[in-house]
Order: structure tokens, then sequence, then C-alpha cells
């Protein structure tokens, strides 16, 4: 580990130990690593006796309301007053914080920003961003290390389900060693991985069946079957009824396609907004162009809300990926 990495561990440690009274915060509509690391941290303040309010802008999924302290998520519009001592977690700028970020954090406030995204920008008065780190939760378990604290099964549920789903099951390609052995010893801690797969990676609701048939029959690929690509618009958000999270999981169907290089899923957000996701396989880094487009995330796994309908979006991003696989192409010729 590099000195300022290490130097960083150490200060997120203190920082644990010093505040009090701490807002807890991650990204708008969390996944499973956002949602086990701002646990997980909520539980290792539980143990160290200090007080803490979980807010987010979106209710808990139902997938995820069986972690320990889920129901204790509040509402931003239900929380009174502002926060001095705030931890960020999973989110690469403060904007992705939604309105608990803006309503809640007091001017002089002392934020820790603890993220794993080569897009972070750094937002906090303390950073603590871990490149190398496969999920936020693998950062949150080499905190409690540092704190020397010995994990529950309450914290280790919570950081094993970060782990396993930012590596797809321990099959995407930042799964390394350091990410298997913290998964090993969260297992000695008496998590059951069958539960936690089961409940957030395998279960689909029956909206979610229907619209992954609705998705499919329209599943397309760019000439050359190196961009595959499905759209899903409110209408069949609403014919199905299905929920935001139902929508979760429908990239990796493009993605995985035989010849497939980048997978993409567009979806209606709001009026006037669009969902994107990126995936990729092996050379293009999708998190770049989802910056170009005012988002952020991963080299494989990245994603931006735009604004304007599919129809005007869709075109834009298919020739954005074309051009980066051209790049691509011209820096690393086949044989």
């Amino acid at each position: 580990m590099n000195p300022n990495l290490k130097q960083a561990y150490k200060a997120a440690a203190d920082f644990f130990r010093a505040g009090d009274n701490f807002l807890l915060l991650v990204h708008e509509k969390p996944d499973g690593d956002a949602f086990g690391s701002i646990l997980g941290t909520a539980h290792l303040l539980q143990q160290l006796g200090k007080t803490f309010t979980l807010v987010n802008d979106d209710p808990v999924p139902n997938k995820f309301q069986f972690f320990p302290l889920a129901d204790r998520f509040r509402l931003p519009e239900d929380v009174e007053g502002t926060f001095d001592w705030v931890i960020a977690q999973d989110c690469g700028d403060r904007k992705r914080l939604g309105r608990s970020g803006e309503k809640l954090i007091a001017d002089d406030a002392k934020i820790l920003n603890i993220d794993h995204h080569k897009t972070n920008d750094f937002f906090g008065t303390e950073n603590l961003v871990d490149l190398d780190a496969a999920a936020t939760c693998q950062i949150i378990y080499k905190v409690a290390k540092e704190l020397e604290m010995t994990l529950s099964l309450d914290t280790a549920t919570c950081l094993y389900t970060g782990l396993v789903t930012d590596t797809g099951g321990f099959r995407y390609s930042n799964t390394t060693e350091e990410v298997m052995l913290i998964g090993a010893d969260l297992l000695r801690h008496g998590v059951q991985p069958y539960n936690i797969i089961d409940k957030v990676m395998e279960t689909l609701t029956w909206p979610q069946v229907q619209l992954i048939r609705e998705a499919l029959s329209g599943i397309e690929r760019d000439e050359t079957g190196r961009i595959a690509w499905i759209k899903v618009s409110r209408d069949v958000l609403e014919r199905v009824q299905a929920e935001d999270e139902d929508v979760e999981g429908l990239i990796n169907y493009p993605r995985n396609v035989q010849g497939v290089e980048v997978g993409v899923s567009f979806r209606d957000a709001a009026p006037g907004k669009v969902k994107v996701s990126f995936r990729s396989k092996y050379l293009v880094d999708v998190g770049a162009i989802a910056v170009e487009f005012g988002g952020g995330g991963h080299a494989r796994a990245a994603g931006c809300t735009v604004e304007g309908t599919i129809e005007e979006i869709e075109p834009r991003v298919i020739d954005r990926i074309k051009q980066a696989l051209q790049e691509v192409d011209v820096a690393e010729p086949t044989a």
C-alpha cells in the first residue's frame, strides 16, 4: 500500500473515533455495495458507542430490507437540522448524494468521503479513495482492521453483500486475491453466502421477469456485433408494474452476448431524462465515456443520466462507443 493511501486509512479511523452524531450518506438509488458499506459503517459506529443517522433520498428496495439496521433509514424530509460530522460512501461526487447532501450537511461540516470510483472528485474534507478496492465494503473492512475492531455477524453480513455484488458473485475482473481472502474471513465470522446471494442476486420479482422479456424482445447490435443494447421505456415500466429496482441486472444481457465488448441499457428515468448504464468486458473504459455524459463509475461498469429522450440519446451514445472501439483498435491492433 502506498504511503498516502496508508495515511488515508489511518485518518479515516481517526475520523470514526473523533466524531459523533454522524450523518451517514450514500448515492441516490443505492446498490448492494452502497447499502452494505453504509450499514457496515453504522454497525462499527454502534460498536464504538457513537450515534448516527442513516439518510437516503430513496426507500430501501425490498431485496435489501434483510440488512440489519435497514429499518433505520430516513428520508431527508423527515430529518431536522444539519450535521457537523458526515460520512459519505460509494459516491463519486457530492451532487450524487441528492437532496440528503443538499439539506443536511452543515456549511462547515467535516466530511469523510470513502469510495473506490476512479471518477471520485475528492469532495470531502477527508478522502479515503482506494482505486484498487473492488467495492467500498472492502474499504470499510480495512478501516475496521485499522480500528482493531472485531466484526460482528451483522457487520460481516453487510460487508460481504457489497463485496459479492460489486464483483458479480466473484466473477468480474476486479476479483483479486485480497477480495477472496476478505470474503473467506467474513465467512469465518458466520456469514451464510447462499442466503445473501439468493436474496440480492438470484431472486426475481414477477414484474422483473416480464421486464426482461420485454427488453430482450428489442435487443439490438451494431453492424460489428461488438456493441449491444436494450431500451426500457416508461410505457413498458408502467405496463408490467415494475419498480426501479427491477431494472437492475438488465444490462448484463447485452454485455453477455458472444462477441460483444460493450453492453448498454437505456431507460426512461423521469420525464425528459434517460438513465444510461454501461458494461464492458476487456477493452473499453466505459467510466470515461460516462463522465463525458455527466456520469461516472468504473472502467468496466459505469452510468449516467442524460437529459432528452431515448431516441435522441441512443445514437449519440452508440456513436461514442464506436469511436472508443476504434481508438482501442488503433492502440492495440489485432495480430
